[in-house]
């Protein structure tokens, strides 16, 4: 029997996943959005960070089987994107709100002399803090006390992980 598992992810801090565009001469790096410009976490992020996780557990052929094999073998497991709820989302159209969810963030190489380095002074998009939601389909029964582990161990995800950015919880919502 396949499960599938929902899960939330709760920001704590400033976050970004980028889109890998820049806005100009405004902003070297902005963060990935849908076609409201809402901030979403892709299914592909989750799902590497999951398999990092997962990797460390180490339990027979619960990675084979559920991430796939190094390009001989796909696995088993969907990840949808990870979105704000469906109520909110319609609020923030609704009334225009979507600016307010981002700010942008300033920072500089420093040289061993604790100068800044000519023209490193970069700017990002992040997202404010925020719960997002998604899905994890068709996890096989055996495995599901083992995907469960994997995203709660999940601590911080996208751009300056190491830096303070994207620090959040993964909790178990509900399974089907």
């Amino acid at each position: 029997m396949k499960h599938n598992i929902h899960y939330e992810v709760k920001f704590l801090d400033y976050w970004h996943l980028s889109s890998g565009i820049s806005a100009g001469s405004k902003l070297d790096s902005s963060v990935v959005k849908d076609s409201d410009q809402l901030p979403y976490i892709p299914g592909k992020t989750v799902k590497g960070l999951v398999r990092e996780a997962a990797e460390m557990l180490d339990e027979n052929d619960f990675v084979r089987v559920c991430f796939g094999d190094e390009g001989n073998q796909s696995g088993v497991l969907f990840f949808s994107n990870a979105t704000l709820r469906e109520e909110t989302k319609a609020q923030i159209v609704q009334h225009k709100l979507q600016d307010n969810l981002y700010d942008e963030i300033a920072s500089t190489q420093i040289d061993d002399n604790g100068i800044a380095v000519d023209n490193s002074l970069r700017e990002i998009e992040v997202v404010v803090p925020l719960t997002m939601q998604g899905t994890v389909r068709d996890v096989p029964e055996a495995y599901v006390p083992y995907i469960h582990k994997s995203l709660k161990m999940v601590k911080r995800m996208g751009l300056n992980r190491n830096r303070g950015l994207g620090r959040c919880e993964i909790s178990i919502k509900e399974q089907k």
